[in-house]
């Protein structure tokens, strides 16, 4: 063993999921022509892969076109027919909006998403396995919604300005190699941007410098280790590239306000 890694978990606070309740495969021409008065009982979500549809809800209109999908909530009066005589779509509704907010997926807006046929396949998953009923097919409906969803979420959030993907890579060899002694410049090298480029979007992700961040993780790495294992501060330090036990010590007590020593004893 070469480091202890640092623990990783979604944290306290449960992820909303969406619970599947049923799908529609339907395929409209022009007498197709739906009202709700009162809304949907439960949230949806359209996704049409041929043809032309119009919704209208709150005075809105959405004209849904093939490789497109529109969450729509529920509660609020809305119609939605035909157009042009052909309209072919899936139609899949479930529990609650929290996964869809918390996906930050866009909620009445019709989206054209380059990921329709991949959505096609989960959604004809679904109804195979509605037909079948295999063992633990509606455990399975409900995972391959979740599919769904995270599809559209991870091709919305790549388009967003904000995120900056490129630095996933960069982050992981980070985590991986925390025994070894990694140098700023070989993680620009890596990223191909600019340094000031580099450190601005490294900043803007974890709120600190590359040598802050690692040397956080190399002290987290440090504290499971006393915690877990009957290494020496000695080792500790070595194994996780600090300059010697001393430099590691005062690192440590400055973080977490006790020395190495002092931290295992009360462990």
């Amino acid at each position: 063993m070469s480091f202890m890694n640092i623990p990783y978990g979604l944290g306290s606070t449960p992820f909303p999921l969406a619970s599947f309740i049923s799908i529609w495969k339907v395929q409209a021409n022009d007498s197709y022509h739906i009202t709700k008065g009162k809304g949907f009982e439960v949230p949806g979500l359209f996704i049409t892969y041929e043809g032309k549809g119009l919704l209208t809800q709150d005075e809105q209109h959405y004209e849904f076109h093939a490789g497109t999908y529109f969450f729509v909530p529920d509660g609020i009066p809305t119609t939605y027919r035909c157009q042009d005589n052909d309209w072919k779509f899936y139609f899949l509704d479930f529990s609650s909006m929290d996964a869809i907010h918390a996906l930050q997926l866009p909620v009445n807006k019709v989206v054209s998403t380059g990921k329709a046929a991949d959505a096609i396949q989960h959604c004809e998953r679904i109804i195979d396995l509605l037909i079948a009923e295999p063992f633990g097919y509606a455990y399975s409906a409900n995972i391959i919604l979740q599919e769904v969803m995270l599809l559209f979420a991870k091709e919305h959030s790549a388009a967003l300005p904000a995120r900056h993907t490129e630095l996933n890579k960069i982050m992981i060899y980070i985590h991986r190699n925390l025994d070894k002694a990694i140098r700023v410049d070989e993680l620009i090298d890596q990223s191909g941007m600019s340094r000031t480029t580099f450190f601005s979007r490294f900043r803007s992700i974890t709120g600190l410098s590359p040598t802050e961040y690692m040397l956080n993780l190399k002290l987290e790495s440090a504290k499971i280790s006393l915690e877990t294992t009957s290494l020496s501060v000695k080792e500790i330090a070595a194994h996780l590239q600090f300059y010697d036990e001393f430099h590691f010590s005062k690192l440590f007590k400055r973080k977490f306000g006790l020395s190495p020593s002092a931290f295992r004893r009360l462990t």
